[in-house]
């Protein structure tokens, strides 16, 4: 199941060496978590004429979540390898996320938006971990933007 639901209400999930990245953005508006089964295999970004960041999409094995945020025009797409993770996000922010990269174990990335703000850089505090799932505020597009780590268990296809 893929959702973005309201943050106070996505259950407790333990994660093996799970770890969340500090909230960035000025914030406002609902909150949103995108949480989805399995590990994700792709993402989405729509970005306002080279500026701020419109919206985004996770997808999760083959299934897109929703779109957090709005679409306009054609995304720019990063779709993982089989045995690719992302392993950092980095962008700036002011009054909306103007930029986010993101960047995977294998040292491809995906860069969208204006970098004009104050700069942040979010990563696993494990080795082995990889980003599992997203939450933050949207008001139209996303105000903040936070990022949840955790190592993944292959063996089960799901994390520990």
């Amino acid at each position: 199941m893929h959702n973005v639901t309201p943050a106070s209400t996505v259950p407790s999930i333990l994660y093996a060496h799970y770890s969340f990245s500090k909230s960035v953005g000025q914030g406002g508006g609902t909150a949103y978590s995108i949480v989805g089964d399995g590990r994700i295999t792709a993402i989405r970004v729509w970005e306002v004429y080279s500026n701020y960041i419109y919206g985004f999409q996770l997808c999760y094995g083959a299934v897109w979540t929703p779109v957090v945020g709005y679409v306009s025009g054609e995304p720019n797409e990063l779709r993982l390898y089989d045995d690719e993770r992302i392993v950092q996000v980095s962008g700036k922010y002011a009054q909306y996320i103007q930029s986010l990269i993101f960047v995977t174990d294998k040292g491809r990335s995906l860069h969208m938006g204006q970098p004009a703000g104050t700069a942040f850089n979010m990563y696993p505090t494990h080795p082995d971990a990889e980003l599992r799932f997203l939450s933050g505020q949207v008001n139209g597009p996303p105000t903040s933007f936070q990022a949840h780590w955790a190592v993944f268990d292959t063996d089960s296809s799901e994390t520990n």
